[in-house]
This record gives structure tokens, sequence and C-alpha cells, in this order.
């Protein structure tokens, strides 16, 4: 798994003032630094570098080294805050992690061979996605970029769930360590609308049906 690698400046005048001109002034985007039982430190990071580095999804759900006052940390991504309307960083929120600790995060879900799946091309109906993400518990070093789940053989009416996910080894599921009951679904292949016009079956009104009888009698 590679790494990715930042390096941040310490701020010690925070506040929502503080932020908006640390961003227009300096190009700088207002970060923080939590975790492992130390005090949180507020940072900040070049945005053109940090910009770069939010549009590669392995970045969400990679190991963070941020370089500080000369010494690196490694942290994962916990949290990006956006402007409602422009494209604009607002605020990151980093967690310190320990490499012989495991962790809780979330990582995407990524939905292959959706145009050859079986209930799409062959029983004509269509994939509906429950979740994007999942939730998991693992050592630093076993963090997956991603979790694959192979839609090529599904069928129509069927649903996959958390326990259909192959998981590599090291990994878990948070949500299936708290029981069966927890094993939420992620997908499923649903009738789509050309299927369920083709179903509704055309009967004739009662007032018909009445003037009908009345004509044969």
């Amino acid at each position: 798994m590679v790494d990715f690698a930042l390096n941040a400046k310490a701020r010690s005048d925070v506040g929502k003032g503080a932020s908006r001109r640390l961003r227009r002034l300096d190009n700088l985007i207002p970060a923080i630094i939590y975790g492992l039982g130390k005090t949180p430190e507020n940072i900040s990071l070049a945005n053109n570098e940090l910009s770069h580095a939010l549009a590669n999804e392995a970045f969400y759900s990679h190991i963070i080294s941020i370089s500080l006052d000369g010494s690196a940390q490694d942290v994962i991504l916990k949290d990006v805050q956006r402007h409602p309307a422009k494209q604009e960083i607002l605020h990151l929120d980093f967690l310190r992690i320990d490499r012989s600790q495991k962790l809780h995060t979330r990582v995407p879900l990524h939905f292959i061979n959706e145009d050859a799946c079986h209930g799409v091309k062959v029983e004509g109906g269509q994939i509906s996605h429950n979740e994007n993400d999942l939730e998991i518990e693992c050592l630093p070093d076993n963090l997956p970029e991603y979790l694959e789940i192979d839609m090529s053989e599904v069928t129509l009416g069927q649903t996959l769930h958390i326990s259909d996910i192959k998981l590599p080894e090291g990994v878990a599921s948070v949500a299936l360590s708290h029981g069966e009951d927890h094993d939420l679904p992620v997908a499923a292949v649903v009738k789509s609308k050309a299927i369920e016009e083709d179903d509704v079956v055309a009967t004739p009104e009662e007032g018909e049906a009445a003037g009908d009888e009345g004509e044969e009698a």
C-alpha cells in the first residue's frame, strides 16, 4: 500500500475569521490532528498539494504521513469539510494511528461487472446500491484501498449483504461484529420500470363487465 506524505505548518490563530484569512490570503487549508491520547494539534496545509491528494480516491483510505516541525506522524483522514456551493475545501480532520493498534475506518465499495450482471443483462432488471462504503476494523498496514463486489452472477430479486463481501485477511466488518442482525444489504438487482409495467394485467372495469353480462342475457 502506497502512503501519502504531506507537509504541515503549526497554527496558533484559530476561529472562523482566522481560517478564512488563512485560505484567502495564504492559500492554506486549516486542519487538526488528534487521537492516541495526545493533545490535538492545529495545522495548515498547502491548498495545491492538498487538492491534488484529495483528487485521488486512495487518499481517503490510506495511511498519510504528515510532517510537522521536523517530525512525521501517521494519520488517516476522518473528515473533509467543503463549502456547500463552491469547489472549496474548508477544513480537515486527521486521526493519529499506531501501526500496532487496530483502527476503525470506512473504505469505499467498488461494484464490478455491473454491465455483465445476469439480473440486468439477461433478466432486464436494474442495480440498486444501498451502501457506497463499509466500516471496517484492521491494523493500519492491512488497510485496503477499497473492497470489490462482483455483480456478474447476481440475479433479479437477489440482494447482496455485508457477509457476501470478500474481505482481505486481517480485515473485519464492524457491523458484523455486532451480530447477524447487522448484516445489512449493500446492493440488489430489482425490477426495472419496464418489467413492472409488463407485470400489470389489464382488467375490465366493473361497469363494463356488468354491461357485457347484460348483453349476453
